[in-house]
Protein backbone atom coordinates (compact mmCIF):
# COMPACT_ATOMS: atom_id res chain seq x y z
CA UNK A 1 0.00 0.00 0.00
CA UNK A 2 1.34 3.41 -0.92
CA UNK A 3 1.81 5.83 1.05
CA UNK A 4 1.01 9.84 0.90
CA UNK A 5 1.35 13.09 3.01
CA UNK A 6 -1.79 14.17 2.73
CA UNK A 7 -2.69 17.73 3.32
CA UNK A 8 -6.42 18.36 3.60
CA UNK A 9 -6.36 21.94 4.36
CA UNK A 10 -8.84 23.85 5.94
CA UNK A 11 -12.25 23.20 4.12
CA UNK A 12 -12.41 19.75 4.33
CA UNK A 13 -12.45 19.98 8.03
CA UNK A 14 -16.10 21.78 7.70
CA UNK A 15 -18.09 22.69 4.10
CA UNK A 16 -15.59 20.46 2.45
CA UNK A 17 -15.81 17.59 4.74
CA UNK A 18 -18.10 15.11 2.62
CA UNK A 19 -14.32 15.04 0.29
CA UNK A 20 -12.46 14.31 3.23
CA UNK A 21 -14.62 11.55 4.06
CA UNK A 22 -14.86 9.89 0.21
CA UNK A 23 -11.10 10.56 -0.52
CA UNK A 24 -9.83 8.32 2.20
CA UNK A 25 -12.54 5.88 1.79
CA UNK A 26 -11.47 5.79 -2.17
CA UNK A 27 -8.33 6.01 -1.32
CA UNK A 28 -8.55 3.07 0.53
CA UNK A 29 -10.50 0.71 -1.23
CA UNK A 30 -7.74 1.72 -4.51
CA UNK A 31 -4.96 -0.07 -1.74
CA UNK A 32 -3.57 3.78 -0.90
CA UNK A 33 -3.40 5.63 2.07
CA UNK A 34 -3.41 8.91 2.96
CA UNK A 35 -1.36 9.90 5.65
CA UNK A 36 -2.62 13.27 7.31
CA UNK A 37 0.64 15.90 8.12
CA UNK A 38 0.66 16.73 11.37
CA UNK A 39 0.19 19.95 12.75
CA UNK A 40 -0.08 21.51 9.19
CA UNK A 41 -1.47 24.81 8.90
CA UNK A 42 -3.53 27.08 6.51
CA UNK A 43 -1.79 27.62 2.88
CA UNK A 44 -3.17 30.84 2.55
CA UNK A 45 -5.96 29.82 0.04
CA UNK A 46 -6.00 32.61 -2.81
CA UNK A 47 -6.74 35.34 -0.40
CA UNK A 48 -2.95 35.76 1.33
CA UNK A 49 -0.94 36.24 -1.50
CA UNK A 50 -2.02 39.70 -2.72
CA UNK A 51 -1.72 40.85 1.15
CA UNK A 52 1.78 39.60 1.89
CA UNK A 53 3.55 37.09 -0.63
CA UNK A 54 6.55 36.38 1.31
CA UNK A 55 4.86 35.29 4.47
CA UNK A 56 1.77 33.25 1.85
CA UNK A 57 4.71 31.43 0.82
CA UNK A 58 5.94 30.69 4.11
CA UNK A 59 2.77 29.20 5.25
CA UNK A 60 2.56 26.98 2.28
CA UNK A 61 6.30 25.94 2.93
CA UNK A 62 5.79 25.03 6.41
CA UNK A 63 3.32 22.00 5.35
CA UNK A 64 6.22 21.21 2.45
CA UNK A 65 8.41 20.98 5.29
CA UNK A 66 6.70 18.76 7.50
CA UNK A 67 6.00 16.52 4.85
CA UNK A 68 9.77 16.60 3.80
CA UNK A 69 10.46 15.59 7.58
CA UNK A 70 7.88 12.51 7.36
CA UNK A 71 9.98 10.60 4.25
CA UNK A 72 7.19 10.65 1.86
CA UNK A 73 7.77 11.96 -1.27
CA UNK A 74 4.24 13.11 -2.57
CA UNK A 75 2.57 15.85 -1.02
CA UNK A 76 -1.26 15.25 -2.06
CA UNK A 77 -3.58 17.88 -1.93
CA UNK A 78 -7.00 17.50 -2.78
CA UNK A 79 -8.10 21.34 -2.56
CA UNK A 80 -7.06 22.86 -6.09
CA UNK A 81 -6.15 26.07 -4.62
CA UNK A 82 -4.13 24.41 -1.82
CA UNK A 83 -2.69 21.98 -4.30
CA UNK A 84 -1.81 25.14 -6.45
CA UNK A 85 0.10 27.23 -3.58
CA UNK A 86 1.86 23.97 -2.36
CA UNK A 87 2.83 23.56 -6.36
CA UNK A 88 4.20 26.45 -6.96
CA UNK A 89 5.82 27.27 -3.75
CA UNK A 90 7.68 24.00 -4.12
CA UNK A 91 8.90 24.70 -7.34
CA UNK A 92 9.91 28.52 -6.39
CA UNK A 93 11.71 26.89 -3.51
CA UNK A 94 13.62 24.99 -6.10
CA UNK A 95 14.63 27.67 -8.55
CA UNK A 96 14.97 30.67 -6.15
CA UNK A 97 18.04 30.52 -3.62
CA UNK A 98 16.98 33.83 -2.01
CA UNK A 99 13.07 33.33 -1.51
CA UNK A 100 14.04 30.12 -0.25
CA UNK A 101 16.42 31.35 2.22
CA UNK A 102 14.27 33.98 3.59
CA UNK A 103 11.71 31.28 4.20
CA UNK A 104 14.26 29.34 5.88
CA UNK A 105 15.04 31.74 8.24
CA UNK A 106 11.32 32.03 8.99
CA UNK A 107 11.01 28.07 9.49
CA UNK A 108 13.91 27.98 11.63
CA UNK A 109 11.40 29.07 14.47
CA UNK A 110 9.47 25.84 14.31
CA UNK A 111 12.31 23.66 14.03
CA UNK A 112 11.78 23.28 10.36
CA UNK A 113 13.75 23.35 6.56
CA UNK A 114 12.26 22.98 3.33
CA UNK A 115 14.29 21.95 0.32
CA UNK A 116 11.23 21.96 -2.21
CA UNK A 117 12.03 17.92 -2.86
CA UNK A 118 8.42 17.07 -2.49
CA UNK A 119 6.23 15.75 -5.64
CA UNK A 120 3.02 18.01 -5.03
CA UNK A 121 -0.02 16.45 -6.65
CA UNK A 122 -3.42 16.76 -6.44
CA UNK A 123 -5.28 13.86 -5.34
CA UNK A 124 -7.14 12.97 -8.97
CA UNK A 125 -3.84 12.97 -10.43
CA UNK A 126 -2.71 10.23 -7.72
CA UNK A 127 -5.53 8.01 -8.83
CA UNK A 128 -5.21 8.27 -12.80
CA UNK A 129 -1.31 8.12 -12.69
CA UNK A 130 -0.31 5.73 -9.95
CA UNK A 131 -3.68 3.55 -9.49
CA UNK A 132 -4.78 3.60 -13.44
CA UNK A 133 -7.80 3.89 -15.54
CA UNK A 134 -7.63 0.66 -16.20
CA UNK A 135 -7.54 -0.46 -12.80
CA UNK A 136 -10.13 1.79 -11.64
CA UNK A 137 -12.47 0.30 -14.08
CA UNK A 138 -11.93 -3.33 -13.34
CA UNK A 139 -12.79 -2.16 -9.67
CA UNK A 140 -16.20 -1.03 -10.61
CA UNK A 141 -18.83 -3.01 -9.06
CA UNK A 142 -21.68 0.09 -9.89
CA UNK A 143 -21.47 1.34 -13.11
CA UNK A 144 -23.27 5.14 -13.01
CA UNK A 145 -24.73 3.84 -16.49
CA UNK A 146 -26.89 6.66 -18.13
CA UNK A 147 -25.80 9.47 -15.67
CA UNK A 148 -24.40 12.44 -17.52
CA UNK A 149 -21.87 14.44 -15.99
CA UNK A 150 -20.33 17.67 -16.51
CA UNK A 151 -16.72 17.35 -15.33
CA UNK A 152 -15.47 20.88 -13.57
CA UNK A 153 -11.80 20.82 -13.66
CA UNK A 154 -12.05 24.74 -12.14
CA UNK A 155 -9.43 26.90 -13.07
CA UNK A 156 -6.87 26.05 -10.43
CA UNK A 157 -6.26 22.52 -11.05
CA UNK A 158 -5.04 23.18 -15.01
CA UNK A 159 -3.05 26.50 -13.91
CA UNK A 160 0.23 24.02 -13.08
CA UNK A 161 0.95 23.46 -17.23
CA UNK A 162 2.51 19.72 -17.17
CA UNK A 163 4.41 18.50 -20.33
CA UNK A 164 1.73 17.26 -22.86
CA UNK A 165 -1.30 18.26 -21.00
CA UNK A 166 -3.87 20.13 -22.92
CA UNK A 167 -4.92 22.70 -20.78
CA UNK A 168 -7.27 24.39 -22.52
CA UNK A 169 -9.29 21.28 -22.96
CA UNK A 170 -8.07 17.99 -20.68
CA UNK A 171 -9.38 14.92 -20.43
CA UNK A 172 -8.11 12.84 -17.84
CA UNK A 173 -11.46 13.75 -15.50
CA UNK A 174 -13.49 12.72 -18.85
CA UNK A 175 -11.39 9.48 -18.91
CA UNK A 176 -11.98 8.68 -15.28
CA UNK A 177 -15.30 9.20 -15.21
CA UNK A 178 -15.71 6.68 -18.47
CA UNK A 179 -14.41 4.32 -16.34
CA UNK A 180 -16.77 4.46 -13.46
CA UNK A 181 -19.40 3.95 -16.43
CA UNK A 182 -20.87 7.52 -16.71
CA UNK A 183 -21.22 9.64 -19.97
CA UNK A 184 -18.95 13.02 -19.41
CA UNK A 185 -20.29 16.05 -21.10
CA UNK A 186 -18.32 18.27 -23.37
CA UNK A 187 -19.04 22.13 -22.21
CA UNK A 188 -16.69 25.12 -22.87
CA UNK A 189 -16.79 25.91 -19.22
CA UNK A 190 -15.27 23.29 -17.72
CA UNK A 191 -12.53 25.37 -17.24
CA UNK A 192 -13.37 28.80 -16.34
CA UNK A 193 -13.36 30.04 -12.80
CA UNK A 194 -16.37 29.73 -10.38
CA UNK A 195 -15.62 33.18 -8.73
CA UNK A 196 -13.79 31.55 -5.84
CA UNK A 197 -13.36 34.19 -2.96
CA UNK A 198 -14.94 36.87 -5.44
CA UNK A 199 -18.35 35.87 -3.99
CA UNK A 200 -17.58 37.51 -0.91
CA UNK A 201 -16.10 41.06 -2.17
CA UNK A 202 -18.29 41.03 -5.66
CA UNK A 203 -21.22 38.86 -5.16
CA UNK A 204 -23.31 40.00 -8.51
CA UNK A 205 -19.68 39.84 -10.33
CA UNK A 206 -19.60 35.88 -9.24
CA UNK A 207 -22.98 34.81 -9.25
CA UNK A 208 -22.75 35.94 -12.66
CA UNK A 209 -20.01 33.48 -13.46
CA UNK A 210 -21.40 30.68 -11.29
CA UNK A 211 -24.45 31.38 -13.75
CA UNK A 212 -22.59 30.91 -17.12
CA UNK A 213 -21.57 27.76 -15.39
CA UNK A 214 -24.36 26.22 -14.50
CA UNK A 215 -25.75 27.50 -17.58
CA UNK A 216 -23.59 25.39 -20.21
CA UNK A 217 -24.02 22.51 -18.16
CA UNK A 218 -27.46 22.65 -18.31
CA UNK A 219 -27.12 23.57 -21.69
CA UNK A 220 -25.51 20.25 -22.33
CA UNK A 221 -27.88 17.89 -20.45
CA UNK A 222 -25.89 17.14 -17.72
CA UNK A 223 -27.32 15.41 -14.63
CA UNK A 224 -24.96 16.17 -12.52
CA UNK A 225 -21.49 18.27 -11.67
CA UNK A 226 -18.15 16.99 -10.77
CA UNK A 227 -15.84 18.89 -8.92
CA UNK A 228 -12.44 18.72 -7.60
CA UNK A 229 -12.42 21.26 -5.09
CA UNK A 230 -14.17 22.27 -1.92
CA UNK A 231 -14.89 26.12 -3.15
CA UNK A 232 -15.88 25.18 -6.88
CA UNK A 233 -18.51 22.95 -4.75
CA UNK A 234 -19.82 25.13 -2.65
CA UNK A 235 -19.79 28.29 -5.46
CA UNK A 236 -22.06 26.17 -7.66
CA UNK A 237 -23.93 24.15 -5.52
CA UNK A 238 -24.69 26.21 -2.67
CA UNK A 239 -25.37 29.56 -4.80
CA UNK A 240 -27.82 28.45 -7.26
CA UNK A 241 -31.20 30.02 -5.26
CA UNK A 242 -29.17 33.11 -5.47
CA UNK A 243 -28.53 32.93 -9.03
CA UNK A 244 -31.83 31.59 -9.66
CA UNK A 245 -33.51 35.16 -7.54
CA UNK A 246 -30.75 37.18 -9.61
CA UNK A 247 -31.07 35.95 -13.30
CA UNK A 248 -34.94 34.51 -13.23
CA UNK A 249 -33.70 31.06 -13.39
CA UNK A 250 -34.76 27.47 -12.21
CA UNK A 251 -31.44 25.54 -11.79
CA UNK A 252 -31.32 22.73 -9.67
CA UNK A 253 -28.55 20.46 -10.29
CA UNK A 254 -26.89 18.56 -8.25
CA UNK A 255 -23.20 18.91 -7.66
CA UNK A 256 -21.13 15.66 -6.39
CA UNK A 257 -17.56 15.79 -5.50
CA UNK A 258 -15.22 12.87 -7.65
CA UNK A 259 -14.72 10.96 -4.96
CA UNK A 260 -18.34 10.84 -4.03
CA UNK A 261 -19.27 9.26 -7.65
CA UNK A 262 -15.81 6.97 -7.51
CA UNK A 263 -17.13 5.88 -4.33
CA UNK A 264 -20.56 4.71 -5.46
CA UNK A 265 -19.31 3.01 -8.41
CA UNK A 266 -16.88 0.89 -6.67
CA UNK A 267 -19.82 -0.05 -4.59
CA UNK A 268 -19.16 2.03 -0.97
CA UNK A 269 -22.08 2.83 0.63
CA UNK A 270 -23.47 6.12 0.02
CA UNK A 271 -23.73 7.56 3.72
CA UNK A 272 -20.01 6.48 4.47
CA UNK A 273 -19.10 9.18 1.46
CA UNK A 274 -20.50 11.49 2.71
CA UNK A 275 -23.24 11.38 -0.51
CA UNK A 276 -26.70 12.90 0.72
CA UNK A 277 -25.21 15.34 3.66
CA UNK A 278 -25.99 18.79 3.53
CA UNK A 279 -22.63 21.33 3.80
CA UNK A 280 -24.83 23.03 7.01
CA UNK A 281 -25.12 19.91 8.87
CA UNK A 282 -21.35 18.93 8.45
CA UNK A 283 -20.21 22.54 9.34
CA UNK A 284 -22.64 22.21 12.50
CA UNK A 285 -21.47 18.95 13.49
CA UNK A 286 -17.68 19.72 13.18
CA UNK A 287 -17.71 22.85 15.53
CA UNK A 288 -19.38 20.82 18.01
Amino acid sequence: MKQYAYYPGCSLESLGKNYHISALEVSRELGLELKELEDWNCCGATAYFPVDELLAYTLVSRNLAIAEKSGLQDFVAPCSACYKNAYFTNSYLQKDADLAEHINYALEADNLHVNGTMKVRHLIEVFIEDVGIEEIQKKVSNPLKGLRVAPYYGCQLVRPRKAKEDVENPQYFEGLLSALGAEPIEYASKTRCCGGSLIITNRKAALDMVHKLLQDAVKNNANVIATTCPMCNVNVEVYQSQVNREFGTDFSIPVMYFTQLMGIALGIEPKRIGVGASMLSLAQSTVS
